[in-house]
């Protein structure tokens, strides 16, 4: 599971990149681990009143890394990061909505591995696009006592694999079409993008 992602790029430089009002937004770049707030790009409503205006433009909004978990949980239980079954009910009514599906700028994710067998440790992976040094993930956005997103998550590519993780955040394409779609497409179209980013595309840096 992801548990740190960063996003080495200032706010105006996100909005330049994916078409985005920047507004106000005070975002300068960092490190985002779960529990805090990061930039996100939506398409229209940001919250859950009131619907989608045609033509609107994409914005970047704050949120918290996290969504709170269903009541079953408990009141104690974390914030789900990621979506690992996006058929799950407490998923699919937000995924089926397009305007609830976001794009989560990122510049590198980060991994554990294997445990090093000399050190006892377990490695930390920070995996980048060559092609694309600040890209977007799939993310999907939920509304109640605070507003917060996750990430949609598939199966790995080879890189993560070779890492020790059999799942990966899914990258889009470096393609405005393919952040087009993501964000205003029916579901079943939009869930073709759920599929591993090509390894040959991505770097692997061990820290």
């Amino acid at each position: 599971m992801t548990m740190l992602y960063r996003l080495a790029a200032d706010a105006a430089v996100i909005a330049v990149r994916f078409g985005a009002a920047g507004g106000n937004d005070p975002w300068s770049g960092g490190t985002i681990a779960p529990g805090q707030f990061a930039p996100v790009i939506t398409a229209g409503r940001e919250f859950v009143a009131g619907p989608r205006r045609e033509g609107q433009p994409r914005r970047i909004v704050p949120r918290q890394w996290g969504v709170p978990p269903p009541p079953a949980a408990g009141e104690s239980g974390r914030g789900v990061l990621t979506v690992r079954n996006p058929d799950s009910p407490f998923w699919i009514g937000n995924l089926r909505n397009s305007e609830f599906r976001c794009l989560v700028p990122t510049t590198a994710v980060m991994e554990w591995g294997r445990t090093d067998p000399v050190t006892g440790k377990r490695r930390a992976h920070w995996f980048a696009c060559a092609d694309q040094p600040l890209f977007a993930l799939a993310g999907v956005w939920k509304d109640s006592e605070v507003p917060s997103f996750a990430l949609l998550t598939c199966g790995a590519n080879a890189a993560f694999r070779h890492a020790g993780r059999d799942a990966m955040p899914v990258i889009l394409p470096n393609d405005p079409d393919a952040w087009h779609v993501w964000l205003h497409a029916d579901w079943k179209r939009a869930a073709e993008m759920l599929a591993p980013y090509p390894s040959s595309c991505m770097n692997d840096a061990v820290s």
